[in-house]
């Protein structure tokens, strides 16, 4: 037994690993058979100090089913354990040798979910305490009764482990043709832990969707897990890859807590772990009194990243930060920009620096502010990511107040007392609150301009949120830094703002314009508003701004004014929340889109198909940029629509996990985001945020199977306008 149970545990230098911690004691140690008294569904126990194990039977006569349930029935004194058929790291199942037996045909175990034990740094997989494991027994001839002779081995362990060898016997003589059994066995606690035995009718929901192996210097196995409820703390047991150990799984929660990947710590030869690849799994899933057992195969994870040190991620970070500034989301933040730098006409030099840094440090408060939430969410295990704030109807109804309100303030609908920094803002920052305001419109401007990413923005984002706190607080640092370069660069060259004319009827027309261009940012909200929560909610704010706005125009007393205007922007915050959030709708299948379904790539590619993925949202401005731009273009559209393509389009307008743990995937935690596979990309290989329509056509050229990538379509994709940019 000692060179079996070396060989389970992956051979001799993880034994010496456990040390002298446990000591093995191979020769079998004795035991006494006690049988109970009056049980004739039992055999006698077999005893030791260790604890106790008999053979049961559901019932003490057979039925004319020709089937027999029995119970290998053990009770473990406090601290001892047993192991499940697949013992981890060190271990051995029970086995039974039926050798002796009359009337047996066959005699198949099952196994109740296990639990995982960690000690010595070893990952062992059992049972402790007390566990029934269930026995389907088939007679040879129904109407004969049956002799059971069960020669059990087993290990039991502790501080020590100790194997066992015991003869159990059990005689159920035949209850006759049509017979049933009678009562007076153990027919309950049978079915208490058959009940346990992983399976769909023990799911309880659970779902494995899919597996992703990953090598390199940490390799790892990614599973990833969907319930109906929220999950508690799951734990997976792989089986099929023998030689490699797998380590308890750190768990990727997802936001609504019913999904999560699991990722499990591989360990062994890497040829072996390479190997894996394409390789059937058995997984057993365990989450409370939830199991499931599946069978997987492992596809290849996405290609590990060169790793990145801080130092170069950080400068990726402030230009990825600048570069912002000129991305199509700088849209709805143009008119406070501009209101930054007209609230500092004809002002001195000393005042526009002053205004400038402060508007510079509304935005880096901004970042940081970010950096706190993200780092407290992930701390907390929930899904994390960027622009994500733009999936909350709460953050969506708060900002489209305060852009009707703003933009009403600025069309000259009326001059309202409000706190010092909104006064200031929606009047044009320093020109009523000085600094306060400025600061302000920083912190605002930033909220405004987050829904959307920007070259090398996702690469610093991911290495952010990939690591710990302080990671995440400097990129997002250095990121606040980039977007408010041009606030800087006027505050060096004060001389840049004081250019502009004097105030004049200038800056009423200007007003007006800017005003106008506020009234479309909220009608922008307001739709992506209606696309997360619903139209009606759409509909209560729309009116709850629109009745504020023109109570303080037209009510004179201030203390009605202010009053009713208060009513009217709590009940935009209460009515909303007081509705029920419809269902998401069904994505359509028609056309040319079809709904994002990770599982479906993989069969896709497997039938030589290329697959294109656009994860896009409502409130993701550059998603529609180059939807209309590229996406939308002649030489996209025809390529995407060949027979060989399939476009799949996953929408981020909503929370929605199975899309978090694709861009997790891919190290991404913003949108938009693009990914082509196919026969020769099977693993996918993301493409740059700003797309052209001569990189979407080159990279499916190389996703093609070999000999049928299209020449012509990437010539016309080069000649066409749109592959200039988008």
């Amino acid at each position: 037994m000692g060179s079996e149970l070396l060989k389970r545990r992956g051979g001799a230098s993880r034994f010496r690993a456990l040390g002298a911690a446990l000591v093995f004691a191979f020769a079998c140690a004795p035991g006494t058979l006690a049988r109970a008294a009056d049980d004739p569904a039992a055999s006698a126990w077999f005893v030791t100090d260790q604890g106790k194990v008999r053979l049961i039977a559901a019932a003490p006569v057979l039925d004319a089913s020709g089937i027999a349930r029995l119970g290998l029935e053990f009770r473990l004194a406090p601290g001892w354990k047993v192991y499940w058929r697949s013992p981890g790291d060190a271990g051995l199942p029970p086995e039974i040798d039926w050798t002796g037996s009359r009337n047996l045909a066959s005699a198949a175990i099952a196994w109740p979910a296990p639990r995982r034990f960690t000690a010595y740094n070893l990952e062992t997989i059992g049972y402790e305490d007390a566990v029934v494991l269930p026995i389907t027994a088939r007679l040879a001839d129904r109407g004969a009764p049956l002799a059971l002779n069960a020669a059990l081995k087993y290990l039991t362990c502790k501080d020590i482990c100790i194997p066992y060898e015991a003869v159990l016997t059990l005689d159920l003589p035949a209850g006759g043709a049509g017979a049933a059994a009678p009562g007076g066995g153990h027919a309950e606690l049978i079915a208490q832990y058959a009940a346990r035995v992983p399976s769909a009718a023990t799911a309880g929901g659970l779902r494995l969707d899919g597996a992703r192996l990953s090598t390199g210097p940490a390799p790892r196995l990614d599973l990833d897990l969907a319930a109906a409820e929220t999950l508690g703390s799951p734990d997976a047991f792989i089986e099929g890859a023998p030689g490699i150990g797998f380590g308890a799984p750190a768990i990727e929660r997802a936001a609504d807590g019913r999904s999560a990947t699991l990722a499990l710590p591989l360990t062994g030869d890497p040829a072996a772990i390479a190997a894996l690849l394409g390789q059937k799994l058995r997984v057993t899933i365990v989450d409370g009194d939830r199991a499931l057992e599946a069978t997987v195969t492992p596809l290849k994870g996405p290609p590990p990243r060169a790793p990145l040190r801080l130092a170069a991620v950080l400068g990726l970070a402030l230009i990825g930060g600048f570069i912002l500034n000129f991305m199509p989301c700088v849209l709805p933040v143009l008119s406070l920009k501009l209101l930054t730098v007209t609230a500092h006409a004809g002002a001195s030099r000393r005042r526009i620096r002053r205004g400038f840094l402060a508007s510079a440090a509304g935005v880096l408060a901004a970042f940081l502010a970010l950096a706190a939430a993200l780092a407290g969410l992930k701390a907390a295990g929930l899904a994390i990511g960027w622009g994500i704030q733009f999936q909350q109807p709460a953050f969506l109804t708060f900002m489209t107040i305060l852009v009707g309100l703003f933009a009403a303030n600025l069309a000259g609908w009326f001059e309202v007392p409000l706190p010092g920094w909104l006064g200031a803002l929606g009047a044009g920052g320093a020109s009523r609150a000085g600094p306060l305001g400025d600061f302000a419109a920083g912190v605002f401007a930033t909220l405004l301009a987050t829904p959307c990413s920007a070259p090398y923005l996702g690469t610093a984002i991911g290495f952010a949120l990939a690591g710990g706190p302080l990671d995440i607080f400097a990129i997002f640092a250095a990121l606040g830094l980039g977007l408010a370069l041009p606030y800087l660069a006027v505050a060096a060259v004060p001389g840049i703002a004081a250019l502009l004319p004097r105030p004049g009827r200038w800056m009423l027309v200007l007003r007006r314009v800017l005003a106008a261009l506020l009234a479309l940012t909220a009608l922008w909200l307001l739709w992506v508003l209606a696309a997360v929560a619903s139209a009606t909610a759409a509909l209560v704010v729309a009116a709850a701004v629109l009745v504020a706005a023109l109570l303080l125009r037209g009510v004179a007393q201030p203390w009605l004014r202010r009053s009713g205007a208060a009513a009217a922007l709590a009940a935009a915050f209460l009515l909303p929340a007081a509705l029920p959030t419809p269902a998401a709708p069904e994505a359509a299948t028609g056309g040319l889109w079809r709904p994002f379904d990770r599982g479906a790539i993989d069969r896709l590619v497997a039938e030589g198909k290329t697959v294109f993925v656009d994860v896009t949202a409502d409130w993701c401005v550059n998603c529609k940029v180059n939807e209309r731009l590229v996406l939308g273009s002649a030489p996209v559209l025809r390529r995407l629509s060949d027979r060989a393509v399939v476009a799949m389009r996953a929408d981020w307008t909503r929370p929605d996990a199975r899309i978090e743990a694709f861009l997790r995937g891919y190290g991404r935690y913003g949108i938009p985001f693009y990914a082509v596979f196919g026969p020769a990309m099977p693993q996918g290989e993301a493409l740059p945020e700003i797309l052209t329509a001569g990189t979407v056509l080159d990279a499916l050229a190389k996703a093609a199977p070999a000999g049928t990538a299209s020449g012509p379509a990437r010539a016309s994709a080069r000649a066409s306008p749109s592959g200039k940019g988008g």
